[in-house]
């Protein structure tokens, strides 16, 4: 896939406001009391879940969507602006004793009360497997508690002393992460990206990626626009706060995704109707999944997929196209890739394996950048002649109608 400029779908140079105060005061408010225009209200949660948490976490939750349907037992999970805690709280029933669930949010007074309810929580649930940190959803690596403790040591009032200051948030974010690399299986968040400062957002994306292990997938659920926000949404900081200003137009939040290094990129679930409209710009929750791991070399072991159809054909995020019902070569990665239950791809397609393995470490390169069909002898074996009949056997399975 070639490499494309990083879209910033929103322009911020006129903004006169700061967002970040903007949306701080507003969630703060909304950890002391109930906002109900705060985010659009989410149907949907398994009751089963609910039945544990406490009413309080439970009304002052804001989000726009259900990440939480899409985490399986025994899975780390990180979730980007956690809030009140009823997403992960949730989610650590479902990912259960053996999963971990990692919440991070900037907010204090939403870690006050997300953690006040650790201990009833965990006696509830027979075990304790979910911690709620202190950190910016666009820079996971940096523990802001531990940049606090830093700083009740070593309190800045020079220009000298902020450098030590940004020494010290290097060398926390290279030796004692936030959220290390590599390391998180699941990313989730509910109605937060957009409330990241435009500026920010890249970033926001390749840290996303960063702590993903290889294979991982983020779940994310967000307001996104038909159109871009007029400036005058732009200047509103109850608009901002309100997950209107910086929400992304629809098709450029999915290319975020596609331009940080994800595949697989689907839309789960769409509110049809819009939760806003305002100066005739429909805003409404969209909630996307998207998987990391097409990295690394293509080696050719002479297998190949067939695509089962409806399309007559279709291309993936490394523009491989799959015509139906051909024999279509791939390297080993985007074999596994396609065939992997876990997969955004797994039930498309029918793997076709060689009949003799090849070792991956003797494996040819292959070259993804073009579209082959595989022989059939080529995945048999160029010495292949074998004649096997069957006289009697059944050929066909008992449902068919042979």
């Amino acid at each position: 896939m070639t490499e494309t400029a990083l879209s910033q779908p929103t322009d911020s140079s006129n903004i006169t406001y700061d967002i970040e105060q903007a949306v701080l005061q507003r969630y703060e408010a909304g950890a002391q009391q109930p906002q109900a225009a705060l985010c659009c209200p989410t149907d949907g949660y398994d009751s089963r879940y609910l039945e544990a948490l406490p009413q309080e976490i439970i009304e002052k939750d804001y989000g726009c969507g259900d990440p939480t349907r899409y985490v399986n037992a025994g899975e780390t999970v990180v979730d980007l602006g956690s809030g009140a805690g009823k997403n992960c709280y949730i989610m650590a029933q479902k990912v259960g004793a053996a999963g971990r669930v990692i919440g991070v949010d900037f907010n204090d007074e939403m870690l006050g009360l997300s953690r006040s309810y650790l201990s009833e929580m965990s006696e509830k649930l027979g075990y304790r497997n979910v911690e709620f940190v202190k950190g910016k959803i666009q820079d996971l690596a940096l523990s802001l508690d531990s940049v606090q403790a830093w700083l009740e040591q070593h309190p800045v009032t020079t220009v000298a002393g902020m450098a030590e200051l940004e020494s010290e948030c290097d060398r926390l974010r290279r030796d004692q992460p936030l959220i290390a690399s590599d390391s998180v299986d699941v990313v989730v968040s509910n109605c937060v990206l957009n409330l990241v400062r435009p500026h920010d957002k890249k970033q926001l994306f390749q840290e996303i990626f960063r702590v993903l292990k290889r294979g991982g997938r983020a779940v994310i659920s967000d307001i996104v626009c038909d159109e871009d926000p007029t400036s005058e949404i732009l200047n509103d900081p109850d608009l901002w706060s309100g997950c209107i200003s910086g929400a992304f137009r629809e098709n450029e939040f999915l290319e975020m995704f596609e331009q940080a290094g994800f595949y697989g990129i689907e839309i789960l679930s769409r509110q049809t109707e819009p939760w806003q409209v305002v100066d005739g710009i429909e805003f409404r929750s969209l909630t996307v999944r998207a998987f990391k791991g097409k990295e690394g070399e293509c080696r050719d072991r002479n297998q190949a997929v067939i695509y089962k159809g409806p399309w007559k054909a279709v291309q993936d995020d490394d523009g491989h196209t799959l015509y139906r019902g051909e024999r279509m070569a791939v390297c080993e990665k985007t074999f596994g890739i396609y065939t992997s239950s876990s997969g955004a791809y797994y039930g498309d397609v029918i793997p076709v394996e060689p009949y003799e393995t090849i070792p991956l470490e003797s494996a040819p390169i292959f070259d993804c950048s073009r579209n082959i069909i595989r022989p059939a002898q080529e995945t048999k074996g160029l010495d292949y002649h074998v004649t096997v009949t069957n006289e009697g056997s059944a050929c066909c399975d008992v449902e068919s109608c042979c």
